[in-house]
C-alpha cells in the first residue's frame, strides 16, 4: 500500500513538472528527455507525451471511425451510402456532444445508425480520455501517466492520483443519472406510442443518453413531444444536471451524502451553481416578456404550457437543441440573446460547450473588483488567483475571436444574415445544437466550418493553445514595468 502511494505520488510530481497546462505552471523540459531517446523515435515519443496534441489525436481517430460506420449502407435508410460530408458532419456532431442535425435521425439512420449515435453521444458525453482510462482499467488496471493528465483535466480534478476513483464514480453517476431518467421518461412515452413496448424502450434510452449528454439528436421523426409534461421534465431536468459539470455533481453528491451544508461547499461548486440558476431566471424573464406573443414559441394560451415552452426555451439554449421547430421564428433580438446565452455555455467538466459560467463569472467579478477599486478578486469570502483571471480573459478573448472569424466565414459561404451566422457559429460552439437552418446537407462548405467550431468547442481553444505550445523558459531578460493608457 505505501509503494503504491510512493508511485503515485512519484507520477503526480512528474506531470505537475509539465504535463498539463491546467495543473502545473511549468513545463515539462521535452527536448531533454529527447536528447536521451534514439532519434527516430523523437516525433512519435513527443507526441505521445504531450497532453494537448494526444488528446486531439485521440479526438480525431474517435471521429474518423464514427464517419466510416455511419458511411456504411447498412446505417443509412437512403439507397447507397451517406454523403462523406454528411457523417463527417454527424459524427463530429455526436461526437462533440453538440447535435445539430443536417438530415432527420429517425428517418434517415436505421436503427443501426441510430445507435452508432448514441454510442458516439456517450463516448462524447464521458470524455474521450475518460473513457479511454476506463479501457485501460479494464484490460491492464493500470492507467498511464498522460492518460490520468487528460482525464483529470476532463473530470476538473487537480490530483492525478484520485483520477481511478474519479473516473469510476463519474461512470457509475452517469449511468445512474440517465437510468432515472429513463424510468421517469418509460411511462409519458408508452403512453404517446400507443403501448409500443420495444419503440418506448429505445426512446427512453435515445432521449436519456442524449439529454444528460445535451445533444439534441432526437429518434422520432416528430422531435421531442414537446406538449407533454411526462416527457419534456424529465429531459430538461437531465439536460440541466448535465451542464453542471462532473466536479459539482460529484460535490453535490459528496455533500448530499455527509450532510455539508451549503455554506461548506467548494468556491466552485457555489460559483457555477450561482452563475446557472442566474442565467436560466435571466433566460426565463426574457423568454415570458419578449416572446410573449410568438405563436410559435407559445402554441397555447394555457398558463401551465406557457411556463413549460419558456422554461424549456430558458435552460435548452445553452446545453441541449431539442425542440427546433421555433428557433428560426424568434425576433432577432431573441436571436442575439440567444447567441449570448449559447457563448456562455455550461459548466467547466460537462458535457456543455461555450467558455464556461465560471469563466464569464470570473470576468464580472473582475469587472467589479475594477469599478469599486478592490485589488482582489473575490467571492464567498475566497479570494481567486491572478494565474486564474488571466486564464479566464485569455479564453473568453480567444473565444470571442474565434466565434466571430466563423461567423464572418459563414456570411461569406452562404448568403446568410449576421445575425443568422453569428446564431450559427455561437451554437456549434456551445455545442448547443440549435440552428436556424443555415446548416444544410447540400452546403459542404458551411459543414466543414461548423463542424470546426464544434470540434474546438469540444475540446477547449485551450487544448489547441497548449498542443502548439512550446515549453516555457525563464526569461533571460526582465523588462521594467511602464504603464499604459486603456479605455
Amino acid at each position: 500500500m505505501a509503494g503504491e502511494s510512493f508511485d503515485e505520488a512519484s507520477e503526480y510530481r512528474a506531470a505537475s513538472r509539465g504535463m498539463s497546462w491546467w495543473f502545473a505552471d511549468e513545463h515539462f523540459d521535452q527536448d531533454a528527455r529527447d536528447s536521451r531517446q534514439p532519434r527516430p523515435r523523437r516525433t512519435g515519443s513527443r507526441l505521445l507525451a504531450h497532453p494537448g496534441q494526444l488528446s486531439i489525436l485521440y479526438f480525431a481517430a474517435l471521429i474518423a471511425v464514427v464517419t466510416l460506420l455511419l458511411l456504411i449502407p447498412a446505417s443509412s435508410r437512403e439507397q447507397g451510402s451517406t454523403d462523406p460530408v454528411t457523417a463527417f458532419f454527424t459524427a463530429v456532431s455526436a461526437l462533440s456532444t453538440c447535435g445539430i442535425p443536417v438530415v432527420n435521425t429517425a428517418e434517415h439512420w436505421t436503427r443501426f445508425g441510430q445507435a452508432i449515435i448514441l454510442v458516439s453521444v456517450q463516448l462524447g458525453g464521458l470524455g474521450v480520455m475518460t473513457f479511454a482510462s476506463i479501457i485501460a482499467l479494464a484490460v491492464s488496471r493500470h492507467i498511464k501517466v498522460q492518460q490520468r493528465v487528460l482525464a483529470a483535466n476532463e473530470l476538473g480534478t487537480t490530483k492525478l492520483a484520485e483520477v481511478r476513483g474519479v473516473v469510476t464514480i463519474v461512470v457509475v453517476t452517469t449511468f445512474a443519472i440517465e437510468g432515472v431518467t429513463m424510468v421517469f421518461l418509460f411511462p409519458g412515452l408508452y403512453r404517446l406510442n400507443g403501448g409500443e413496448l420495444g419503440v418506448t424502450l429505445w426512446e427512453a434510452l435515445f432521449y436519456a443518453v442524449s439529454s444528460y449528454n445535451n445533444t439534441g439528436f432526437t429518434p422520432d421523426a416528430a422531435g421531442l413531444h414537446v406538449d407533454s409534461w411526462a416527457v419534456g421534465l424529465p429531459v430538461l431536468a437531465a439536460a440541466f444536471v448535465g451542464t453542471l459539470g462532473f466536479p459539482v455533481i460529484l460535490n453535490l453528491v459528496r455533500a448530499a451524502r455527509l450532510r455539508i451544508a451549503p455554506r461548506r461547499w467548494n468556491l466552485h461548486t457555489k460559483l457555477t451553481l450561482v452563475t446557472t440558476f442566474a442565467l436560466v431566471a435571466t433566460s426565463l424573464l426574457w423568454f415570458l416578456v419578449v416572446e410573449w406573443n410568438n405563436p410559435a414559441l407559445f402554441k397555447d394560451a394555457d398558463a401551465s404550457m406557457r411556463l413549460r415552452s419558456a422554461l424549456s426555451a430558458a435552460v435548452m439554449p445553452r446545453s441541449s437543441g431539442f425542440d427546433l421547430s421555433w428557433v428560426p421564428q424568434v425576433s432577432e433580438e431573441t436571436k442575439v440573446f440567444m447567441s449570448g446565452i449559447m457563448f456562455i455555455g455550461g459548466g467547466s467538466s460537462s458535457t456543455a460547450g461555450g467558455i464556461r459560467v465560471t469563466t464569464f463569472a470570473v470576468i464580472v467579478l473582475m469587472c467589479r473588483a475594477a469599478f469599486t477599486g478592490r485589488h482582489d478578486v473575490n467571492a464567498f469570502r475566497r479570494r481567486i488567483p491572478t494565474r486564474l483571471l488571466t486564464t479566464a480573459v485569455s479564453v473568453a478573448a480567444t473565444c470571442l475571436a474565434l466565434v466571430v472569424a466563423a461567423s464572418l466565414a459563414l456570411m461569406f459561404a452562404t448568403d446568410a444574415s449576421l445575425t443568422d451566422a453569428l446564431f450559427e457559429t455561437c451554437s456549434a460552439f456551445s455545442l448547443g445544437g440549435y440552428t436556424v437552418g443555415v446548416a444544410s446537407a447540400d452546403d459542404p462548405a458551411t459543414l466543414l466550418i461548423l463542424a470546426a467550431v464544434m470540434i474546438v468547442g469540444r475540446l477547449g481553444p485551450m487544448t489547441f493553445a497548449y498542443a502548439i505550445s512550446r515549453p516555457r523558459t525563464p526569461e533571460a531578460v526582465r523588462y521594467p514595468q511602464e504603464p499604459i493608457v486603456v479605455g
